[in-house]
C-alpha cells in the first residue's frame, strides 16, 4: 500500500522546480534524490532530481519535469511512497483515515471531519458541525485526546467557544 508523502504545489522559477506540501514526518529520509515515486493521479513515475529548503519551503525537481510549463500541468499531483514499518505508529494516522470520522463531545455527536489541512505547527481538522457551519479544530492531544479509526469517531475536549458559529 502506498502513502502520500507530498503534494506538488506551485512552480518555483522556470526550470521545473516545485514548492511542496510535505505530508510526512521524515522528508529528509523519504525525499532523497534518485528515488522514483508513483503519482496520483497517475502521470507516470517521477524520479527526484533534487530537494532543497528555501526559507521554510521544500523545493523539489524531477528528471521528468524540464520546465515551468510541465510543472504547471502536473501541479497538485500527489507523490506516493510504499508504506514502511515505521508508518505503523499507533499515534499517527493517514489524513484520508480521519475524513468522515464522527466527532463527539462526551456522548453527543457535534459533527464530522470533512477535511484536514496539514499545518506547520499542527494539522487542522475541518469539522462540519451538526448545525451546518464549518469549524477548524487544531489536531492536538489537548483538544482531540482520542481517535478511534475502527469505531469511526474522535473525541473532542474543545475550549469554550471553539465549536460556536461565527
Amino acid at each position: 500500500m502506498d502513502t502520500v508523502i507530498a503534494r506538488l504545489g506551485k512552480p518555483h522559477g522556470i526550470r521545473g522546480e516545485f514548492t511542496v506540501e510535505v505530508r510526512t514526518d521524515r522528508p529528509e529520509e523519504r525525499l532523497v534524490p534518485g528515488t522514483t515515486f508513483a503519482t496520483e493521479p497517475d502521470i507516470g513515475a517521477l524520479t527526484l532530481k533534487s530537494a532543497r529548503w528555501h526559507r521554510d519551503r521544500l523545493l523539489l525537481t524531477f528528471d521528468e519535469v524540464a520546465d515551468r510549463t510541465r510543472a504547471e500541468e502536473i501541479r497538485n499531483t500527489l507523490i506516493l511512497s510504499p508504506q514502511d514499518d515505521e508508518d505503523d505508529d499507533e499515534e499517527a494516522w493517514y489524513l484520508d483515515d480521519l475524513i468522515g470520522l464522527a466527532a463527539f463531545v462526551g456522548d453527543e455527536q457535534v459533527g464530522e471531519v470533512v477535511d484536514v489541512t496539514n499545518g506547520t505547527a499542527q494539522d487542522l481538522l475541518h469539522l462540519r458541525h451538526v448545525d451546518g457551519h464549518e469549524v477548524l479544530v487544531p489536531f492536538v492531544a489537548a483538544i482531540v485526546p482520542d481517535v478511534d479509526i475502527e469505531a469511526g469517531r474522535i473525541k473532542l475536549t474543545p475550549p469554550a467557544g471553539l465549536l460556536d458559529a461565527e
